[in-house]
């Protein structure tokens, strides 16, 4: 079997492990492999480079992806994807694995409606928004991130005793910013999945003041229906009569070298791709749901929505106090 493996979108930290598992396993198993470097795009520009095992050798630590990424706006349109059904099959290819996130799982899901190759996809992005994963890959690595400047960012607000709005990715999901404000024991969380006012924002950080806290911490997905972390700022700072600090730590949170976990379910998962192809399963996105390796539709994994834990939600005020 001839596979091309590539890395869409924005990139997530274990993307290289799971590159080096997609091309170490296949190899194993008798399968030719080929990186497709820039994305999307680089199949329309016929980047093709075949992988090796040295090929591969001393990326299971690195961040980012060793086959570079990007979008493409050509292979949004039907022509494009025409246009790389045909390079892949003029190729020789039998099978496209692609990493990324739900704007990749779109991609194969179209070009399936013009390639007769076997489509997988992998989850890799940040935001763990995909629905047929607990976790997505390079999740685990953003928060850690995430997790280690807030915990800074907590040190100064304590020492003046300040108010501090924290923005963490995540325009469309909140989990970065659940796990995150959970784990520094922030007083309000703003996600897309819950509704809050700046009444009810503003009566937090009062509460929590009043209780002679020495800081406040809030914890703002980028994607709230409040607005940023800037603009809910300056209409707290005047409800509460004190202005508010805001940091945003943007890029960060994609970089540096993968954690454990981020390693082994890249590497979990990649392997597992290798097997589905060979098994003749493809159509979908691997993932790992309660520990158990599946395989779900392409559209399932972005018109099916995942949860966020309402238990652990409730219990925000609670542990805030």
């Amino acid at each position: 079997m001839k596979i091309a493996v590539l890395t869409s979108g924005g990139d997530s930290p274990a993307m290289n492990a799971a590159i080096r598992a997609i091309t170490r396993v296949g190899i194993h198993r008798n399968c030719e492999v080929f990186g497709v470097f820039g994305g999307l795009q680089g199949i329309l520009d016929e980047q093709f480079h075949e992988l090796n095992s040295r090929s591969v050798s001393r990326i299971l630590h690195r961040g980012g992806t060793i086959l570079t990424t990007g979008r493409s706006e050509e292979f949004r349109t039907k022509e494009g994807q025409k246009k790389a059904a045909k390079i892949l099959t003029d190729r020789g290819f039998d099978a496209l694995i692609a990493i990324g996130g739900d704007g990749t799982m779109r991609a194969l899901d179209a070009l399936s409606n013009h390639w007769k190759g076997w489509l997988i996809g992998l989850p890799g992005t940040i935001d763990n928004d995909l629905y047929g994963t607990d976790y997505t890959i390079g999740f685990d690595t953003a928060v850690n991130n995430a997790l280690e400047a807030l915990d800074k960012i907590r040190d100064t607000a304590q020492s003046f005793q300040r108010v501090f709005l924290v923005e963490v990715m995540g325009r469309t999901a909140g989990f970065i910013a659940f796990h995150v404000g959970f784990a520094t024991g922030a007083s309000a969380i703003l996600m897309p999945e819950t509704q809050t006012t700046m009444e009810e924002l503003a009566q937090k950080v009062i509460v929590a003041k009043d209780r002679a806290k020495s800081s406040v911490l809030v914890v703002v997905a980028e994607g709230d229906e409040l607005g940023n972390a800037h603009r809910i700022a300056a209409e707290l700072s005047e409800r509460i009569g004190e202005k508010c600090r805001v940091s945003v730590l943007g890029y960060i949170q994609r970089g540096g070298n993968p954690t454990h976990f981020d390693r082994i379910l890249a590497t979990r998962l990649g392997a597992y791709a290798i097997e589905c192809l060979l098994n003749g399963k493809h159509g979908g996105m691997v993932g790992e749901v309660d520990g158990n390796l599946i395989l779900t539709p392409f559209e399932e994994t972005w018109s099916k929505k995942k949860q966020i834990d309402q238990w652990m939600l409730g219990l925000l005020d609670e542990l805030a106090g």
